[in-house]
């Protein structure tokens, strides 16, 4: 990012970019950057394709056409799938291209040991927006409501980001429906957050789960039937059980074995503001029962799919299984 900053605030740039990883808001805020610092209002020079059937060949010939009445022909290029296969052709162009033509791709996945990837490494400038850890999400939340006149406590944040996970995306989207319920308040507080900002999916499962553990089997089916009210199926219910009984095994087994709790988060693939619920809540179980509830939930698969019990109701017996 500091990168593509300094090219901006120089106004010398590569003749390639590329942004890619999980972090969509940051690819789009900094697309932005470049297409206003490379291509101002102009929109003669300015190309934008998008998918996977890009014609290369013909962007090729776009790219050796000079510019008209302007310094600079820019290329917009998104979600491709050039940078994991398929992107040989336009590898070879980019070796040597068109000194008045840029080109700023932006991708979800890349596969680095392409051929396209090690040219853009090599000529250009390739940036990767992963995602951002909680100090930095923190910060970035406290001050976009700091700019608004607002003020929040870190263990607010912390409860409002439990809530949005790590995406930029949607925690803007949550911080404008937050800010715009406090219009007349100074300071946000968990009563507001709570009030006001979806709950994920990914929630609602880990607080059917937490009813589970508690052996409260008339709550947990209340958030299955909310859940399928929402219209989401119970197949995909099922395997955000069996992912949430995975994690909290995972979790159970690595805390047992002394690994620090910012390691654990970071070896299960969840943010570490909110390791402690995962750890709190495998506490409610032993190793071998979430073991089991793992191996009912690949039952349950399996009966639906050879159509020896309904999906419904093969959640609905993991549910009243884990709940004795």
């Amino acid at each position: 990012m500091q990168r593509i900053q300094t090219a901006i605030k120089e106004n010398k740039f590569q003749n390639v970019y590329l942004l890619f990883g999980e972090e969509r808001y940051l690819k789009k805020q900094y697309t932005e950057k470049l297409k206003n610092a490379l291509a101002g209002d102009d929109t003669m020079n300015v190309h934008f394709y998008e998918g996977k059937d890009v014609p290369v060949p013909e962007i090729i010939d776009l790219a050796e056409t000079m510019p008209f009445l302007a310094p600079r022909r820019v290329i917009f290029l998104s979600d491709t799938g050039l940078f994991k296969s398929g992107g040989e052709q336009l590898a070879d162009y980019l070796a040597q291209p068109n000194e008045t033509t840029y080109f700023v791709f932006t991708e979800s996945d890349v596969d680095k040991r392409s051929k396209l990837y090690k040219t853009v490494s090599t000529k250009g400038c390739a940036v990767e927006f992963g995602t951002q850890d909680e100090n930095t999400l923190k910060r970035w939340v406290a001050s976009l409501l700091a700019k608004e006149g607002k003020k929040i406590k870190e263990s607010t944040v912390i409860l409002f980001l439990s809530k949005t996970g790590t995406d930029m995306n949607n925690i803007q989207t949550e911080l404008e429906k937050l800010i715009s319920y406090c219009l007349d308040k100074e300071v946000i507080t968990d009563e507001d957050v709570e009030a006001i900002c979806t709950t994920r999916l990914q929630d609602r499962i880990f607080d059917m789960i937490e009813a589970v553990a508690r052996r409260q089997s008339t709550t947990a089916l209340k958030l299955y039937y909310d859940l399928l009210a929402l219209k989401v199926t119970p197949l995909q219910i099922l395997a955000m059980l069996a992912r949430q009984f995975n994690l909290l095994l995972q979790a159970k087994e690595l805390k047992k074995r002394g690994v620090a709790d910012k390691e654990i988060a970071s070896k299960i693939g969840v943010p570490p503001f909110v390791v402690g619920k995962y750890l709190s809540q495998a506490k409610s179980y032993k190793s071998s029962e979430l073991r089991v509830a793992l191996e009912q939930c690949v039952q349950a698969d399996q009966d639906f799919k050879t159509g020896l019990i309904n999906d419904k109701m093969a959640v609905e017996m993991i549910i009243l299984g884990s709940s004795k």
